[in-house]
């Protein structure tokens, strides 16, 4: 079993396309109230968040909620495209550094109904708990 302690959310509220992680988070901390779901959105912090990074972001190129665990897919091979380039430059930089050990990214599509997107994660995260 996981031992998920805190899951960053990533998002814009004001932006339309990106703010769907953030409106997710009122329903994902009643399924799993045993984790934190932590608005964030300076990825300059993100070294202070441990070796192991669990993160909810909105991806772009994917119909169904996705969980990315090799984020050199995520500017190399361009099979994932993480909306916010800089979380992706800013992991792939921690990596190469040594600062992060393991990053599992739950990317939401962009164009998805937010009941569909909880059914997804609630499933997503439940399997990696187990």
């Amino acid at each position: 079993m996981a031992s998920i302690k805190t899951i960053l959310v990533f998002g814009n509220p004001l932006v339309k396309k990106d703010r769907l992680p953030l409106m997710l988070m009122p329903e994902l901390r009643k399924a799993f109230p045993q984790i934190e779901f932590k608005e964030f959105d300076a990825v300059e912090d993100l070294q202070k968040e441990g070796k192991i990074l669990y993160i909810l972001d909105s991806v772009e190129g994917i119909d169904q909620v996705e969980v990315i665990t090799d984020i050199d897919m995520l500017q190399v091979n361009k099979i994932y495209s993480v909306h916010d380039f800089d979380l992706a430059y800013s992991l792939k930089l921690l990596k190469k550094m040594d600062m992060v050990d393991k990053v599992v990214i739950f990317g939401v599509p962009m164009k998805i109904r937010k009941d569909q997107a909880v059914r997804q994660l609630k499933q997503k995260i439940g399997s990696i708990l187990s």
